[in-house]
């Protein structure tokens, strides 16, 4: 089957959730106020069972390079995305705020609900775990360099967020799987895990969609062109093109690799939407670029992996 299709046709569930979740929104089906305890659900019950379910039994994750490699990956590759922002700032906008919203916007990628199901979709729970990992270190470039860049006073707090439930699944399941100890859980406790993991996904695109339905308003491109075009252009061209150089000639394991050509491939992370809200960022700035990049991104993200499993993987 042609590889393009293969990887459009796991592309298109993705938006299509998302697609649900904004139907859900306009016509008063998922609330606002029930925003607050799905979010608390997903980010509290369902992706740690997730990670739990991907990490445990992951003979991957026993490899310490792939526990040590991935993190900095994920904070390396977020840092670089906000670095090439700032770098190209006079072409971009003299405004400071709109410039620090931007630079976090286009640096952070969309790290966990739409390359998940991908990676579920295309590879396997192998690559699923390293993703995790990975992610690790997207979280701590978010709530360090992140903050740094938005100017937020409040630095303690940032590093307090780090302090989440997944980030904690992700650790304590590190922990029991490289020491081997998986073996003492019991099989209801793991097929638990798997149920409530498989929830997770669908979940957090339907609340991503609803997300993106209640900003929608703010979005003028006739005022934002510039911002528009510069995002579109630093995620979903430039940053790809870099992120495949590194999958291609970095020496790590074949998982990671895979993750990055997943993660290269991705628009803007919904996140810097609340970040720019809470820390004196520019939402509407955030949310262009979210949008723009994530309708483009139905698009660019298929070509993208189909070019990027080609490149660093031309005997497949």
């Amino acid at each position: 089957m042609n590889q393009f299709y293969i990887v459009l046709m796991a592309v298109l569930p993705v938006f299509s959730i998302i697609g649900a979740g904004i139907f859900m929104r306009k016509v008063n089906w998922l609330t606002e106020e029930a925003d607050k305890s799905l979010m608390r659900i997903t980010i509290n019950v369902l992706a740690p069972a997730l990670i739990f379910d991907s990490i445990l039994h992951n003979d991957a994750l026993k490899n310490i390079s792939n526990v040590v490699v991935a993190p900095l990956v994920g904070f390396g590759t977020a840092a670089m995305g906000m670095g090439i922002a700032l770098a190209l700032r006079k072409f971009i906008t003299h405004d400071k705020r709109i410039l620090a919203t931007f630079a976090v916007c286009v640096g952070v990628y969309n790290y966990g609900y739409i390359p998940v199901p991908l990676v579920n979709s295309l590879f396997d729970r192998t690559t699923l775990g390293v993703l995790f990992v990975h992610n690790l270190g997207v979280e701590i470039c978010i709530w360090t360099l992140g903050l740094m860049v938005l100017g937020a006073n409040s630095n303690e707090r940032g590093w307090r967020q780090l302090i989440n439930a997944p980030v904690i699944a992700i650790i304590a399941s590190l922990a029991v799987n490289f020491l081997g100890l998986e073996r003492l859980i019991p099989a209801f406790a793991l097929s638990t895990a798997k149920m409530l993991g498989q929830c997770s996904i669908p979940m957090g695109l339907i609340l991503v969609g609803a997300t993106m339905a209640d900003h929608m308003h703010e979005f003028h491109s006739a005022q934002g062109w510039r911002i528009i075009a510069w995002g579109c252009f630093i995620r979903l061209g430039l940053a790809p093109i870099l992120f495949m150089v590194l999958a291609k000639f970095l020496p790590c394991s074949v998982e990671l690799k895979r993750v990055i050509i997943i993660q290269g491939a991705m628009p803007a992370a919904t996140f810097p939407i609340v970040m720019a809200k809470h820390y004196n960022g520019d939402p509407p700035t955030a949310l262009r670029v979210l949008l723009a990049t994530s309708v483009l991104g139905l698009i660019t993200i298929p070509l993208w992996i189909r070019f990027g499993i080609k490149f660093v993987f031309p005997e497949l």
